[in-house]
């Protein structure tokens, strides 16, 4: 999902897909096989250049900005082994650079998936979980939760095969950490056997789902919210695994290309660009919008029901929060809004994860709600963001890794209690900061 277009005396300018990044890099690399890559990278670190590596450029931050060498890893690509496990679930490894949709596609025609996935398929598997990507569901961690293995090219181009027993630190960072620990080459996934969901989706009025919220996140493998703001309507999203015997109910193709195509991709777009045009018609266009959310139910496989196809383009900011202040949250962001009138055409998403122990997810030692807020990308962003981020503040969000947001390493340092243990590796296995850029200096901070 990025783009390129003309650039300067360095070559060809890069942009991430919200255009909200850019970068004129010295080269651009496209190493075909792992021994190339390391060359890349001992080439680099030799001549003091910096390295990044860029997946579909689907992060709004500038994670994967370099004046550099930007590393392109198409080319490392695809299932590389399939290890059965005695408990039914599986290990398999692949090449860094594939994308999600391929690895979804390439699991199920062995009869396998994700147990948990984000609502993105375009991103590729490294930048998925080096920037904290995750789906929702109460009980389940985000997909660097799924991840038992690494093999990474460090800044002196050793390859290493690194996991929870053998070199667990440098695993820690390798499988979340913005790309610090080295490139990663390939990942080995814990799967589980294929499975279906039964995805109900209905409309509720906002009050309604603030004091249910804890009832629902805990009653359904996975459970989301979407709010309009400027009104008091949400719809409610519960999918829940199917059992094997259990007759399929499918979405309708007609219903399918009405609601996901014409109306959540076209009708959406033409309401942005109203929005856009007419700033002060949000609240009546997102009343329209809500009195028009419908509810369905239907079965599908695993990852058809977890992806949305998302073709309208957008600002995003998200923050992780303790599971028990999202209420809290909602009702304060609602309380700006109706007070500022500021034209937000947007839903705003609400979703869940479970504590986990790794040291830089967003969902670190706490329950974990996740709220996340768009702009339409061709209107104003910014006071919005900062008012919604200072309500994040009072009760210690966490931002995402790859979404914007405008915390620095000062601040990150007190939400994450393992950030000096994530640079203490960082400095082992890069010593020279092949791997570092402006962003991971301004949210990791400098090397010891």
């Amino acid at each position: 999902m990025g783009a390129r277009g003309p650039g300067g005396a360095g070559g060809p300018t890069w942009r991430n897909w919200a255009r909200t990044q850019s970068a004129t890099p010295l080269r651009v690399a496209r190493p075909r096989d792992l021994e190339a890559l390391v060359q890349e990278v001992t080439t680099a670190t030799a001549a003091g250049r910096r390295l990044r590596a860029v997946g579909s450029g689907h992060s709004f931050t500038g994670a994967a900005v370099t004046d550099g060498v930007q590393l392109h890893l198409d080319a490392l690509t695809g299932v590389e082994r399939v290890a059965p496990r005695p408990d039914g679930n599986a290990h398999v490894t692949v090449g860094a650079g594939t994308r999600l949709a391929d690895l979804n596609a390439a699991l199920a025609a062995r009869g396998l998936a994700m147990r948990n996935l984000g609502d993105i398929d375009r991103q590729t598997v490294a930048g998925a979980i080096s920037t904290g990507t995750h789906g929702t569901g109460a009980r389940l961690g985000g997909l660097a939760t799924q991840v038992v293995g690494c093999r990474v090219v460090t800044a002196a181009g050793d390859v290493v095969e690194v996991s929870p027993g053998h070199d667990p630190e440098l695993f820690e960072l390798a499988r979340l950490g913005l790309g610090t620990a080295g490139v990663l080459a390939a990942v080995t996934l814990e799967v589980v056997p294929a499975f279906r969901l039964r995805a109900r989706e209905a409309p509720m009025p906002l009050a309604e789902l603030l004091t249910r919220m804890d009832e629902l996140a805990d009653a359904n493998d996975h459970f989301e919210l979407f709010w309009f703001p400027h009104t008091d309507r949400a719809l409610a999203k519960c999918n829940n695994r199917v059992a094997d015997d259990e007759a399929d109910q499918p979405l309708p193709l007609l219903r399918h290309l009405v609601d996901d195509e014409v109306l959540s991709n076209g009708v959406f777009a033409v309401t942005n660009r109203l929005a856009a045009a007419y700033p002060r018609a949000v609240p009546l266009l997102n009343a329209v919008a809500g009195r028009a959310l419908a509810g369905r139910t239907y079965t599908a496989g695993s990852a058809d029901v977890f992806v949305a196809r998302r073709r309208v383009r957008f600002r995003e900011m998200e923050y992780a929060v303790p599971r028990e202040h999202v209420p809290d949250v909602l009702r304060a962001v609602d309380r700006w809004l109706r007070t500022t009138r500021e034209p937000v055409p947007f839903p705003l998403e609400v979703r869940f994860a479970a504590p986990d122990d790794l040291w830089l997810s967003t969902a670190h030692g706490r329950a974990t709600g996740y709220v996340a807020v768009h702009q339409y990308h061709r209107m104003p962003h910014r006071r919005y963001f900062d008012a919604v981020e200072r309500i994040m503040a009072e009760v210690d969000g966490r931002p995402h890794w790859g979404k914007l947001h405008s915390l620095d390493h000062v601040r990150l340092a007190a939400l994450y209690p393992r950030l000096a243990d994530a640079n203490r590796v960082r400095a082992r296995v890069d010593p020279t900061g092949t791997f570092r850029n402006d962003y991971v200096d301004r949210v990791l901070g400098p090397l010891p």
